[in-house]
């Protein structure tokens, strides 16, 4: 072949670093911004932040309130929302101490009891609004193994049997279930201690009077059962005595036709009537399934909101929260020293930091003026959803927002993702507003999280005796002219949670 060259003009989309970085700034959420802009501010000296990210972060102060890291208090809080961070040791662990002979949980535990000093003078000194608040505090930062362990070291038991309790506290899992075998358990123990079965059942049992009531259960048969055998304490304690028996029965021999609520084979076999059953039936839903769930660390997920919605002389208008804009500038020292050794070979280098510093401040300041400008357009055609909620939510795609205003569908897809609107109603994510459409008979059109809320108000306000099926809330939606098929409102049901027609029946 032979090798001629050619000369061609076309023309193509190139994408510019300072696009590039647009389009990546767009598509962060607020925290994963603040990172970027750390990163950015940590390598470019010529950029410099006028406010300081960590005022918004707030921390827990001993008189219970949230206070800012200026000090400023932030908003009251009761202390019983945050929980401390304490590790637990593995079953090996517990059983290697158990092993040795320094291994004495009671007197560790004794130990802690007696610093803690629950009880002191002190503490009985000081106001009754702030020993409880105090008290209430130390409750809820004890962990599930702490509060066994101190029961523990209340019992009058030999240094083998105290043992055996600890390894089967280690065992336990958060909901407070044994999730493994007493065989499994008996296999991890040295052979030496030469542990029988016996003794382990022995020990289950007296982990299994313990409280909360139901720990220790192998399954949520006996977890129930455990909480119905307690006589002297916990929900059955006031039941009458048929009601006891029958829920007993209940659990330990048909729970699974009780969850499948088929109280009509439940009157067959148990011989009762409807009266009796509804009494078993409150007294189990009074139980608690998972005992070990009131001591799980419990972690809350906060969502700084983009956008703040008010209502402004009767019109909703969208507003950037000024807590999550960044205010960047350039650092006006290291621009002056630029100025002056203008030409010089370290010059080139600075000159390219200060125009990325530059881009960086443009790109963030778009980046929020996009966001204004989708919500904006959002709050507009959602404003019968501020002022009546969901059932008033039209439908929506992200083509009609972008044709407003002049943007493509992805740009306005990675602006409402991971961003969030404050209103009235609560906050949500801006793709919260979008939403397939059902056709209506009048030639109209009804948003999909329209119809999940007419689905929710239908099964709250439906007679428990007689629930309304799938069919029935489709044929109800259809008198409304809202045509949607079974299968549409059977998947609408499931994403609300809401259980089907034979879960929700009651006597």
């Amino acid at each position: 072949m032979k090798q001629v060259l050619q000369l061609r003009v076309s023309q193509h989309l190139a994408l510019t670093p300072q696009l590039q970085q647009s389009i990546r700034l767009l598509q962060l959420s607020t925290l994963e911004l603040n990172q970027e802009i750390e990163v950015a501010l940590a390598e470019n000296p010529l950029l410099e932040r006028a406010d300081d990210p960590m005022q918004s972060t707030v921390t827990l102060s001993s008189d219970g309130t949230l206070k800012r890291a200026n000090g400023e208090e932030a908003f009251d809080a009761s202390a019983s929302n945050y929980t401390g961070d304490v590790a637990s040791d593995a079953v090996n662990q517990a059983t290697d101490s158990f092993a040795s002979s320094e291994f004495d949980p009671a007197e560790r535990r004794a130990d802690d009891l007696a610093a803690t000093d629950w009880n002191s003078s002190e503490r009985r000194s000081e106001s009754e609004d702030d020993e409880r608040d105090v008290s209430h505090a130390n409750i809820v930062t004890v962990t599930l193994r702490e509060h066994l362990l101190g029961q523990l070291a209340l019992k009058k038991l030999s240094d083998r049997d105290r043992g055996l309790v600890a390894v089967l506290i280690e065992a336990l899992e958060e909901e407070g279930y044994l999730g493994e075998e007493l065989e499994d358990i008996l296999e991890m123990l040295p052979d030496e201690l030469a542990i029988e079965m016996e003794e382990l059942s022995t020990a289950l049992c007296l982990l299994q009077s313990f409280d909360p009531p139901g720990i220790g259960a192998r399954s949520a048969s006996e977890c129930l059962a455990l909480q119905l055998k307690r006589d002297e304490r916990g929900p059955a304690h006031d039941a009458s005595p048929a009601a006891r028996e029958l829920a007993l029965k209940l659990v330990t021999e048909n729970l699974g036709l009780l969850a499948a609520r088929d109280f009509t084979r439940l009157r067959r076999i148990y011989q009762c009537d409807d009266d009796e059953l509804r009494d078993a039936h409150m007294l189990i839903k009074r139980l608690a399934p998972h005992p070990g769930r009131a001591f799980a660390k419990n972690e809350s997920n906060y969502v700084v909101p983009d956008v703040i919605v008010r209502k402004v002389k009767n019109t909703w208008q969208a507003f950037l929260n000024p807590e999550v804009m960044p205010k960047l500038s350039i650092n006006q020292a290291y621009a002056r020293v630029l100025r002056e050794q203008r030409g010089t070979d370290g010059a080139a280098n600075m000159g390219s930091r200060l125009q990325e510093a530059r881009w960086l401040i443009k790109n963030v300041q778009q980046r929020f003026d996009t966001i204004l400008r989708v919500a904006e357009a959002i709050v507009e055609r959602q404003r019968q959803f501020f002022t009546h909620g969901e059932v008033a939510m039209r439908p929506l795609v992200l083509r009609e927002i972008a044709d407003t205003l002049g943007l493509h569908e992805s740009t306005v897809s990675r602006v409402t993702t991971q961003k969030f609107m404050l209103t009235p109603l609560g906050v949500f994510e801006l793709k919260y507003f979008f939403g397939s459409h059902v056709a209506t008979d009048a030639g109209g059109a009804a948003s999909s999280t329209a119809i999940r809320a007419l689905i929710r108000q239908l099964v709250a306000a439906e007679n428990a005796k007689k629930p309304l099926s799938d069919s029935k809330i489709a044929e109800m939606l259809g008198e409304q002219g809202i045509v949607v098929a079974r299968r549409t409102i059977a998947k609408y049901r499931e994403s609300l949670r809401i259980p089907p027609v034979s879960l929700r029946k009651t006597l």
